[in-house]
C-alpha cells in the first residue's frame, strides 16, 4: 500500500476499529460511541451536538473520498472500513441526552438493527456502488435510529 493508502485505511477503519476480528461494523461503532461520551465529559451539551454534526458531515466526505481510494486494492464496500458505522451511530446520539449512557446504548443498538437487517430502502442504498453509497446506508440507518429515540423521547418527556 502507499502512504496515501495507508492514511485512508486509517481514517476508513475507524483508526484501526475496522481491523477487529469479530464484526468490525460493530467495533467501529462501539468506538464512536466511546468517542461521543468521552467528548460530552469535556463540552457543554451544544457543543456536544455541534461537534457530532460536523463529525457527520466531515465523515461522510473523508469516508466517501478514502473508500473510494481503498476499494481498488479492497474490493467493494469492504468490511474493514467502518467509517460509516462510526457515522451512522452519531446521527441517532444528536438526539440523546448528554453522558446519559442508556440512551447511548439504545443509539448503537438501533442503529446496529437497522445496520444489519437493512430494512426500509436500507437495503436498495446498499446495493450502490462507490464511496458515498457505502456511507449512505449507514446514513439512513442512523436517521431511522435517531427518530425512533426521538419519538422515545417526546413520548416519556
Amino acid at each position: 500500500m502507499t502512504t496515501k493508502q495507508k492514511w485512508c485505511a486509517f481514517v476508513a477503519t475507524g483508526f484501526g476499529s475496522g481491523f477487529w476480528p469479530w464484526g468490525p461494523g460493530t467495533a467501529g461503532a462501539f468506538v464512536a460511541t466511546l468517542m461521543w461520551l468521552g467528548l460530552g465529559y469535556f463540552v457543554t451539551e451544544p457543543v456536544l451536538i455541534t461537534t457530532t454534526l460536523i463529525a457527520i458531515i466531515v465523515a461522510t466526505i473523508a469516508g466517501s473520498w478514502t473508500t473510494d481510494q481503498l476499494e481498488p486494492v479492497w474490493g467493494e464496500d469492504p468490511s474493514r472500513v467502518v467509517i460509516d458505522e462510526m457515522i451512522g451511530v452519531w446521527i441517532p446520539l444528536l438526539v440523546c441526552p448528554q453522558g446519559n449512557y442508556w440512551y447511548a446504548l439504545a443509539a448503537f443498538v438501533l442503529f446496529r438493527f437497522f445496520d444489519i437487517l437493512k430494512p426500509l430502502g436500507i437495503r436498495s442504498l446498499d446495493r450502490r456502488h462507490g464511496g458515498f453509497w457505502v456511507m449512505a446506508d449507514d446514513i439512513l440507518a442512523g436517521v431511522y435510529s435517531l427518530v425512533l429515540i426521538a419519538i422515545f423521547r417526546w413520548v416519556i418527556a
